[in-house]
């Protein structure tokens, strides 16, 4: 699990093409042979949000003693922990998981999910067109039930169909707030160009079972654009382990953007797969500059992070005269996954540790969270040769909307100190006012986030340390109410990048001015009138934000 060494080099120096490996699995695990790709498509203009139907109105759905079981694919855990991987998963023939269908008037759907980062355990048929779904909980856990993938085929145009799935683990989402599901058809893809897109009418997400561990059920309207189809579903946009494979041998294939990038690994996974590194500078090498640490995907289910990512690298390896003085001032280092295995199997939250890698931070040994141990260290090291002036974990929210920061005010610093925590969410949301929501950033260190990437690089000295949230959805600013498309995402890297030179620009005007105004804002908050006198800066972060 040590560091896969490489010898050093400085951007601008050859390199040898870097590649990722083909993905390995937990030998439980099946995985169908066919290699799942998608078209990217950006809508001609943004989806809207559904009317949301609220928490209140829950549906009745017939259960599974109702029902045929359909499909049924869940991995024969040995034991309670993992074991050891393989390319491929287990070895051996594949079983069949799904019904066979009796003749060519058999309208049952045919679901598949056994593919990288594909998610659904069961599939219950309870009337002609509709289906009670239950999602795989995270491998070696009982719980974390939020992220889907799956395929379906023999579809029908005409009728409508319902999904239900019935497993959800958390007690709010923005399904309930007009959030709808991805839906990718292969026909429309081929002939149209046409991707992901927004679906689903009469969207719900209520209540199901009770007890000490209660679920919730998200349930769904919709029709197939054709019949005999191969469609998709997903909680979000997929990006996995492969489309990252993908996106870096296109960089190492390109001579221009290579000169600016280093691509190592800076660990395995406990299954084996390749924790990559990028550090992004510009000629000259590294000496007398500071750094900026970014990292994305600690939560597999998050994948929105690894859009904002691409464009975060898409944006600084370009010819733009922003890019090129970024690289002259700083040296990035990048790990755009940290848990490879979560994504490949399809997790929501964990990896295959069983637990979820962003509460152990400082605290984890390497063999059990190798990616978590070895940025934890790098980020050591980097502190001893030069100031790391920024460090984001790029995430995804399932129950806010908008984009945000979370960072660190712990309450006893000076004034100054705190305000400046501000600056940056602050800087942020005026380059990018439809989609950046300051308001709903938050500064407080609580307890239980002790052992996340945030908090843990605050405490070893990285003085400004950040949570971005995208959330699941979309945008409720500047009169939008309407879905994040890959675009969208892709763009947040880019005004990150925008709002870095910002930051750290040494004309003050900006800076000062966001000061002045982070602290109207503040004492606005403390319901005191701005000049009145009144300070906060004695008030809790807590109570600052209660």
């Amino acid at each position: 699990l040590a560091p896969l060494t490489q010898p050093w080099r400085s951007p601008g120096e050859p390199q040898a093409p870097f590649s990722l490996p083909a993905p390995r699995w937990p030998v439980e695990c099946e995985v169908i042979p066919e290699t799942i790709e998608h078209i990217e498509w950006v809508p001609p203009k943004p989806e809207p949000f559904c009317p949301p139907m609220g928490l209140e109105q829950a549906l009745y759905t017939l259960g599974e003693e109702q029902g045929t079981v359909v499909y049924h694919s869940s991995p024969a855990l040995q034991g309670s922990c993992f074991t050891r991987a393989r390319v491929g998963g287990a070895p051996g023939p594949l079983s069949s998981p799904a019904a066979p269908l009796e003749g060519p008037q058999d309208t049952t759907l045919l679901f598949e999910s056994r593919f990288e980062s594909g998610n659904l355990q069961k599939a219950i048929k309870v009337g002609p067109y509709e289906y009670v779904l239950m999602l795989r909980p995270d491998l070696y856990t009982a719980k974390h039930t939020q992220w889907f993938y799956f395929r379906v085929q023999n579809t029908r145009q005409e009728p409508l169909y319902r999904f239900t799935i019935a497993n959800m683990a958390k007690s709010k989402s923005l399904y309930g707030q007009g959030l709808q599901p991805l839906l990718y058809s292969q026909q429309d893809a081929q002939s149209c160009g046409i991707g992901w897109r927004r679906v689903g009418t009469d969207v719900r997400y209520y209540r199901g079972s009770a007890g000490e561990s209660p679920l919730f059920r998200l349930s769904w309207t919709m029709r197939f654009p054709h019949d005999g189809d191969t469609c998709f579903f997903a909680a979000g946009y997929p990006y996995t382990y492969s489309d990252l494979g993908r996106y870096l041998r296109a960089l190492a294939a390109d001579p221009a953007r290579s000169r600016y990038c280093t691509v190592r690994a800076l660990c395995r996974s406990l299954a084996g797969n390749t924790v990559p590194l990028l550090t992004v500078t510009g000629p000259g090498g590294t000496a007398g500059k500071r750094a900026v640490v970014l990292s994305a995907r600690v939560h597999p289910g998050e994948s929105g992070g690894s859009w904002a990512m691409r464009g975060f690298l898409d944006f600084l390896l370009s010819p733009h005269e922003d890019a090129q003085l970024l690289r002259r001032l700083f040296v990035f280092k990048v790990v755009p996954m940290l848990n490879p295995d979560g994504v490949v199997v399809g997790n929501s939250r964990c990896s295959l540790a069983g637990r979820d890698p962003n509460r152990a931070y400082g605290k984890a040994l390497p063999g059990s969270f190798p990616g978590v141990w070895h940025l934890w260290a790098m980020v050591q090291r980097e502190l001893v040769e030069r100031e790391v002036v920024l460090y984001c974990d790029f995430h995804g929210h399932s129950r806010k909307n908008n984009v945000f920061m979370y960072g660190c005010d712990g309450g006893r610093d000076g004034t100054g100190t705190r305000l400046r925590q501000r600056v940056l969410p602050l800087m942020l949301s005026k380059n990018a006012p439809d989609k950046f929501s300051f308001s709903s950033c938050k500064f407080q260190v609580q307890k239980s986030k002790e052992g996340t990437g945030r908090v843990s690089m605050w405490r070893l000295g990285v003085s400004h340390s950040y949570t971005l949230e995208v959330a699941f959805s979309g945008s409720t600013l500047g009169g939008r109410n309407s879905h994040f498309s890959v675009e969208d995402l892709e763009s947040l890297g880019r005004l990150l990048c925008d709002t870095l030179l910002d930051f750290c620009d040494p004309a003050p005007a900006k800076f000062q001015q966001c000061l002045v105004e982070a602290d109207v804002l503040l004492q606005q908050r403390m319901r005191r009138e701005p000049g009145s006198g009144g300070s906060w800066s004695e008030v809790s972060p807590s109570a600052l934000e209660s």
